[in-house]
């Protein structure tokens, strides 16, 4: 195993106009042996090319890619010691899934007992031992998926590289293939970087998890920190189904009293702050600022006191919990609501918010504040 790193790695492509596209940009990260890392942005943020860089697939415009002790910008991707995982699995059609297996330790010249041997383990480590004489276009979905991981597996390489390679499976097996994939890493120890467009999977597999935008990264953090302490709006809004609610307003504070005014005028909240939010919340009093809340931390309340008047536009009975889209003014937003709910389109609700689970963002940079 080995750790990965990457110092301000650059990477641009020519457009159709001969312009240079950005598609890495600035992108620094130290990834520690063993652990297992997911990438997540949206679709065009660089996350395939990053894992290509770092294969050898493409080459680097400038910076340095590490791979244990040793710079590999000039090193062939066959040597880097590297396994791809890639969305559509690349098995060979010819080939039965024991000759899949067996290939890329064929092209080492490894020992045919010696090959045997780890194509068996691998098989049975990944439940497709029966499957061994089978043709890929026989197989199901996820019985191709554990063929190529098996593959992977089976040459023991320094790292492995994921590309969005649950994309093509249903829901059901994303979610036994998430859990497969988890134990799998547990198992063996090996580093591990991960490409998602998924939020779920980000979160649910990753021990850090780096949000792309651009090129660039905007956060790297544990899922935990990522959803409660959002570094900038986009990372607010990308993590979390559904996302987070913002509202624009401003901060008063008179006589003690702390006070969040949405632009609609009827809408305002009373705070209490914490003396730590108080320091850093001080400097944008009576200016633009975004008050963001997640949707399980409003509510639905009998009382006037505290809350907001609000609309009910759409109502999604998902079984175990509800989400329920309403209006307050101009702005939208979502309650997140445990089991089933009467609410229906057209009723009249008063909102409550916890406010000390409230986020705050400066509205020009989008960065958080508290």
């Amino acid at each position: 195993m080995a750790d990965v790193i990457l110092k301000n790695v650059f990477k641009a492509f020519k457009g159709a106009k001969g312009e240079r596209i950005s598609a890495v940009n600035d992108f620094s990260l130290a990834v520690r042996d063993g652990e297992f890392v997911t990438v997540v942005g949206p679709s065009g943020c660089g996350k395939t090319t990053l894992l290509r860089l770092i294969a050898g697939l493409e080459e680097i415009d400038s910076g340095t890619v590490s791979i244990g002790a040793q710079i590999v910008n000039e090193l062939p991707a066959k040597k880097r010691d590297i396994a791809m995982v890639f969305q559509n699995y690349a098995l060979y059609p010819h080939m039965t899934v024991c000759e899949n297996l067996e290939f890329p330790l064929k092209l080492r010249k490894n020992p045919k007992a010696q090959i045997r041997e780890q194509v068996r383990e691998v098989a049975q480590l990944l439940g497709i031992a029966d499957l061994l004489e089978r043709k890929p276009e026989t197989l199901s979905g996820g019985q191709r998926q554990r063929v190529a991981l098996g593959r992977a597996i089976v040459r023991r390489p320094k790292v492995f590289l994921f590309d969005e390679p649950l994309s093509n499976l249903d829901a059901k097996l994303r979610v036994q293939m998430r859990t497969e994939i988890a134990r799998l890493h547990a198992r063996l120890g090996s580093t591990l970087i991960y490409v998602t467009h998924d939020q779920v999977e980000a979160l649910t597999m990753g021990q850090r998890v780096v949000v792309m935008k651009g090129g660039a990264i905007e956060q790297v953090a544990g899922p935990a920190e990522l959803y409660e302490r959002p570094a900038t709006m986009f990372v607010a809004e990308f993590l979390g189904s559904p996302a987070m609610n913002f509202f624009e307003g401003r901060l008063t504070a008179k006589n003690g009293a702390w006070l969040f005014e949405a632009l609609w005028q009827g809408f305002s909240l009373a705070l209490n702050p914490t003396q730590e939010q108080i320091e850093v919340l001080g400097p944008f009093i009576d200016r633009p600022i975004v008050l963001g809340s997640r949707p399980e931390h409003l509510s639905i309340s009998a009382d006037c006191h505290d809350s907001v008047p609000a609309a009910v536009e759409l109502v999604e009975l998902l079984g175990a919990e509800t989400f329920v889209h309403l209006r307050i003014g101009p702005f939208p937003c979502v309650l997140r609501m445990s089991g089933l709910s009467q609410l229906a389109a057209g009723h009249k609700v008063m909102l409550r918010f916890d406010v000390t689970k409230a986020h705050f963002f400066d509205l020009g940079t989008q960065q958080r504040i508290a």
